[in-house]
């Protein structure tokens, strides 16, 4: 039946959250455009009979109206694929930061790894334009300025902001300042302890 492997793109896309990134389904896209081009191609085709044939040729035209709805179904389901995944990977950035984790990194293709990579330098260049300021510092407003903080793996040494260096261990507690060590609670490695 039509527009069931589009239809499957977008459960697909449903079942990742932020947490399990799926990997771009470049067979099953390929698959739906493929599907497409052999809709309109029929249209056109069905179209040209029913021109050549005049009068006669309007029992094409119920068959065709099917077929453009459709292809423009599968087209709608791709288009919708696509800007979720971005949206997806627009929250994920804001979530890690610039630099990805491997395993969302692995999951996207070539043309989503080029967005990131534009929508980031567009980030960077507006908190550069505001004088410097980092928006994906304080994604919640912070009630104190110091947290105690667990580190979960070894991560080695440290510089915070005011040039003080230390040494993360794995299961080495910390009591830091929430702006240095936001951007390590995202990536994993340090965890807040209440």
């Amino acid at each position: 039946m039509f527009g069931e492997k589009a239809v499957e793109l977008l459960k697909e896309l449903k079942r990742s959250t932020d947490e399990s990134f799926s990997a771009y389904n470049d067979d099953l896209v390929r698959q739906v455009l493929e599907e497409m081009r052999a809709l309109y191609e029929q249209n056109v085709r069905e179209a040209r009979e029913g021109g050549e044939r005049g009068a006669s040729g309007e029992v094409f035209i119920p068959g065709i109206h099917v077929r453009h709805a459709a292809l423009e179904r599968d087209k709608r389901c791709l288009l919708a694929y696509v800007y979720n995944r971005l949206q997806l990977i627009k929250t994920v950035r804001w979530q890690y930061g610039s630099i990805l984790p491997a395993d969302v990194r692995s999951c996207l293709n070539e043309q989503e790894a080029a967005w990131f990579s534009k929508y980031t330098r567009s980030v960077a260049k507006y908190m550069q334009q505001l004088g410097g300021i980092n928006l994906a510092q304080n994604m919640k407003p912070p009630k104190t300025l110091y947290v105690q903080v667990l580190c979960v793996e070894d991560y080695g040494e440290f510089e915070t902001d005011d040039g003080e260096v230390i040494q993360l261990t794995a299961n080495s507690q910390h009591f830091m300042r929430r702006s240095d060590c936001e951007q390590l609670i995202r990536q994993g490695i340090l965890k807040h302890i209440n």
